[in-house]
């Protein structure tokens, strides 16, 4: 299956397995809740996905990649205690409590969750020595004499023989315990995944025409090539990033995220010509809506990786507008809400007059509080994270600008942070109206130069695609867009009934 089935499998398994009947006991004792085990090449998101599921169903996530441990560190160390045996004293080894197990402990305790995924990676490349002990925990969920907390979900990853020299096979009665689950590569999902994590445009427009270059494991006279998705979203990050200082990613860079020389080569080529038609084609221009004669001749003569570049180019500049869109509206309903509870601590007259700034202070040190509670539970992700900063600030400055003025009365301090709040509202209304500009000046330049041509129906398929831009369609409707994604319906409708016919005569 692909990685995106596995994920909804595993948090379907994790609200089964954490289900209590009314007594509180769970539905499925813990002897009865099958471990998860991931099987699938590297690089295609199995550690990932753990993460993601954790923070979406508000558990704890303890995560060991197996083959950095001992069976000292796994099981624990040994130690003599004297115990009596009728009425004989006996000397008797124990173990000291596993260092994973401890680190079960130590997270809930840490973050307050009691219920939680214990994920081992890379689990079938355990030591000769520390084999035993991974099969014990996979049919017992114990290391050594130490049991893992009940509330506490077992998962673990492995690559197939294929990927890894040191693999070893379970056995049929290990399997026999385990929910095995396969994963396969998936350029399709994918993608889904990619444009909402913001992977570079450039990445995207490459794999959409060359889709067989997202995922590659060859065996060559030169050793291993290969390209994994995890290699693409990290060569992502360090485009992004190289933008911003001012350099550019070479060959050479690329290479060092592509192991495929093949595959890093013509990337690098197809980078090295992306960055010139954004600078040749002017897309900002376009989108602001300046379209240049000799652009037009140009584009005419051009190839239709060129064609399509262009196209890739002008998504995602709209695409950048779509999600700074939801960014802001995200955050200024965030905002709301502390607007509203600001309303409510000064309407009750807590806070009167010139001391009304304690009331944004008090709530700026709460937001804080839930910021760091949330992180140190590892439940935020970057951007919900940068969400709660930026309040932080904004409510802070709103603090500032109460103090400066000294209110004399609630009333009047509401008045001013209702034209604060009305600031940041206008922002956002000012950036839908900026993004409805570029969309439709984009649809002014692929009618003119690609008329109703397949550019056209990949730039709408793209608009599809992105949860951003559907959001902002939703929202601020575009004719041209309904026109032409209405077509397209009816054109996919067609060859779904044409290849049924094809499918009866056969």
């Amino acid at each position: 299956m692909n990685i995106k089935r596995a994920k909804q499998e595993i948090k379907d398994t994790v609200s089964a397995y954490l289900l209590k009947d009314a007594w509180g006991a769970y539905e499925i004792p813990s002897i009865r809740q099958r471990p998860l085990l991931l099987l699938g090449a590297p690089g295609i998101g199995k550690t990932q996905i753990m993460e993601q599921i954790a923070r979406e169903c508000g558990i704890a996530l303890v995560s060991y990649t197996i083959t950095h441990h001992t069976r000292q560190s796994a099981i624990g160390l040994p130690f003599i205690v004297e115990k009596d045996f009728g009425g004989e004293k006996k000397a008797v080894t124990e173990y000291t409590m596993s260092e994973i197990v401890a680190s079960v402990y130590e997270k809930m305790e840490k973050t307050g969750l009691k219920e939680g995924i214990l994920f081992i990676d890379e689990i079938n490349c355990v030591s000769e020595t520390l084999a035993p002990a991974m099969l014990q925990f996979l049919q017992c969920k114990t290391f050594g004499s130490h049991r893992v907390p009940e509330g506490w979900i077992i998962a673990a990853a492995g690559n197939p023989p294929e990927y890894n020299k040191s693999v070893r096979e379970f056995d049929v009665v290990t399997m026999d315990r385990v929910r095995k689950i396969e994963v396969e590569p998936d350029f399709q999902v994918w993608k889904e995944y990619a444009v909402s994590a913001g992977i570079h445009a450039a990445i995207l427009s490459y794999l959409n025409v060359r889709p067989a270059h997202f995922y590659q494991m060859e065996n060559t006279v030169d050793g291993r090539q290969f390209v994994t998705p995890r290699g693409w979203e990290d060569l992502s990050r360090m485009l992004e990033v190289c933008q911003r200082i001012g350099k550019t990613a070479d060959r050479e860079v690329i290479a060092q995220y592509l192991q495929h020389g093949r595959i890093a080569g013509d990337f690098a080529n197809y980078l090295e010509l992306y960055y010139r038609y954004q600078k040749d084609y002017g897309i900002e221009e376009i989108l602001k809506g300046t379209i240049k004669e000799a652009m037009l001749k140009k584009l005419a003569h051009a190839s239709f990786d060129e064609r399509l570049s262009v196209v890739s180019l002008l998504l995602s500049g709209c695409k950048t507008g779509f999600y700074e869109g939801q960014r802001q509206k995200r955050f200024v309903e965030l905002l709301f809400g502390k607007m509203k509870e600001a309303r409510k601590l000064l309407t009750a007259g807590e806070k009167k007059g010139p001391a009304s700034w304690e009331v944004l202070e008090q709530l700026r040190r709460e937001n804080e509080s839930f910021r760091k509670s949330q992180k140190e539970a590892e439940l935020l992700t970057r951007e919900r994270e940068q969400e709660l900063l930026r309040l932080c600030a904004v409510l802070d400055a709103y603090g500032l600008e109460l103090k400066k003025a000294s209110p004399a009365t609630g009333e009047e301090a509401l008045d001013l942070l209702r034209e604060l709040f009305a600031g940041e509202r206008a922002a956002y209304e000012e950036g839908k109206l900026k993004n409805a500009s570029y969309l439709e000046n984009a649809f002014d330049f692929m009618e003119l130069v690609f008329g109703d041509s397949q550019e056209t129906a990949i730039f709408v398929t793209e608009l599809n695609s992105d949860p951003a831009a559907v959001a902002f369609l939703e929202d601020y409707p575009c004719e041209r867009y309904d026109r032409y994604n209405q077509r397209l319906l009816f054109e996919q409708g067609d060859r779904e009934i044409l290849g049924e016919i094809d499918e009866l005569l056969k």
